[in-house]
């Protein structure tokens, strides 16, 4: 019995010259075809996307809303920075800004007219519409904290911001400008993709979907939609939108594109017209964030460089003069040990110009950064402590939470769930961020945004997570 040679490189040696030698020396026709069936093949060229370049930037930033967990802290910081400010002067609300208020109806209705500023309770001097707008700016601050119908409540909130700080602008300090700002980008961001009620009745409609079950009728946002609309069309023919060009554009954009957006999702939830609508908002989104993060290195910078232009500041003593007058003292016993000590004095009078002008060129630097952005925060707290500015204080460690490192929010956020279930045993399992992986051990069951998780192409690979959607309350109805 005769074992044939295994065929291949090693029957081509000096043994293989019989008959049945599959090796090399083999010419004949069906070696020939093995040995070119076998023969690797050049494979054709496939058009990659250069990692950084600029196709993947622009890829990121029309697929998907960048900064959720950012987007969301800042969100939740100026709601509720205001809604406390309100809170608080509710005893005083006629004195600063109604009826009773030393600057007068009269006189800011003519600064009005001449800054061309947008006031709402410049429309009547009557008393039960100035009720009316700040109960309605304090419902509005409340459910924007909550992330409830995200996009009519920062609609309406920046609305009251805009109203009732333009009625008497000699009225508080520089927080209110950053919050006057914050509150017209707020509109244009998806910030409600996570940490809101918005997230979690998008979750709910994903779970249903998931099921084979139709996502329950929305009755609340087309009601918005109509009651709104009127009070537009009014408000435009009666010129009590101000006298600027943007604010009614920007207005009237967000009520037609709400009535695109209902009209997509209900016919054509999964087609090309929901995708460019997808695409359009996450633009929106990912430039007004850029946006933000100009503005505070702007503050910071501005102030930092005027800082050193002054003399006590240039000599180590502007700390002292406020440690040291009755109006910035809250704690005097406090400010007078701190004010004591001439080196603790100039260490942070220093220190204050050297972080702030230095903090826009450390975010290059992800370490420097965020050493930088937690001792800023530290000096915000203690502005608030010991000068008695909490809501100034609020609203720049608002703004700065835009630099904070996701990781860190994401296990802050673990931290309050886990706290609030021990607090609440019966609160509800939290909503995951699209792409976010499940807790090891819990159940497979989708309670991100309907379009959270790793998706499949045509292949069945899996591909990266989709973030477009994400239940952020993108539509005026909500």
């Amino acid at each position: 019995m005769t074992i044939p040679p295994p065929a291949g490189p090693q029957s081509t040696g000096p043994q293989s010259t019989g008959p049945q030698s599959a090796g090399p020396q083999s010419t004949g026709p069906q070696s020939a075809a093995a040995e070119q069936s076998t023969a690797p093949r050049p494979s054709a060229p496939r058009p990659t996307v250069p990692p950084g370049g600029p196709a993947r930037a622009l890829q990121r930033a029309t697929a998907s809303a960048l900064g959720p967990y950012q987007s969301a802290v800042v969100r939740i910081g100026f709601a509720a920075t205001y809604l406390f400010f309100l809170l608080r002067e509710l005893p005083n609300r006629h004195e600063l800004y109604g009826p009773d208020s030393p600057w007068h109806w009269d006189l800011a209705r003519q600064l009005t007219n001449g800054n061309e500023a947008f006031s709402v309770l410049m429309w009547t001097d009557s008393t039960v519409w100035f009720e009316a707008v700040y109960a309605l700016t304090l419902l509005s601050a409340a459910a924007l904290l909550l992330g409830w119908r995200t996009r009519t409540m920062s609609v309406l909130f920046m609305v009251g911001v805009l109203s009732v700080q333009n009625r008497s602008i000699f009225m508080g300090d520089g927080g209110d400008n950053v919050v006057h700002l914050m509150a017209i980008y707020l509109v244009l961001t998806r910030c409600a993709q996570v940490w809101s009620l918005d997230a979690r009745r998008a979750a709910r409609d994903a779970r249903r979907a998931a099921e084979g079950l139709p996502p329950l009728r929305d009755v609340v946002g087309p009601v918005l939609w109509v009651l709104l609309g009127p009070v537009l069309v009014a408000a435009t023919l009666m010129g009590g939108l101000g006298g600027t060009w943007w604010l009614p554009t920007l207005l009237w954009v967000l009520w037609i594109s709400a009535a695109a957006w209902w009209a997509v999702n209900r016919f054509q939830p999964h087609g090309e017209p929901r995708t460019l609508l997808d695409v359009l908002a996450n633009l929106a989104h990912n430039a007004t964030l850029a946006v933000i993060m100009a503005e505070v290195c702007l503050i910071y910078a501005t102030a930092g460089w005027y800082k050193i232009q002054g003399s006590r500041w240039q000599d180590g003593t502007a700390l002292y003069y406020p440690l040291n007058l009755d109006y910035f003292t809250p704690w005097p016993a406090l400010s007078d040990i701190l004010g004591a000590s001439g080196l603790m004095v100039m260490v942070l009078t220093y220190g204050t110009v050297i972080v702030q002008v230095a903090f826009p060129f450390t975010l290059f630097n992800r370490r420097v950064k965020n050493v930088l952005l937690v001792i800023m925060i530290g000096e915000h707290a203690g502005i608030a402590l010991l000068l008695g500015l909490p809501f100034f204080s609020m609203a720049m460690i608002a703004a700065d939470a835009v630099f904070l490192p996701t990781a860190f929010l994401v296990w802050l956020g673990a931290r309050a769930t886990s706290g609030g279930r021990r607090l609440l045993p019966g609160l509800p399992g939290r909503s995951r961020t699209p792409g976010e992986p499940a807790a090891p051990g819990a159940a497979q069951v989708r309670t991100g945004p309907p379009e959270a998780g790793p998706v499949k192409d045509s292949g069945g690979g899996p591909e990266k997570p989709r973030h477009q959607g994400g239940g952020g309350g993108h539509t005026l109805v909500g």
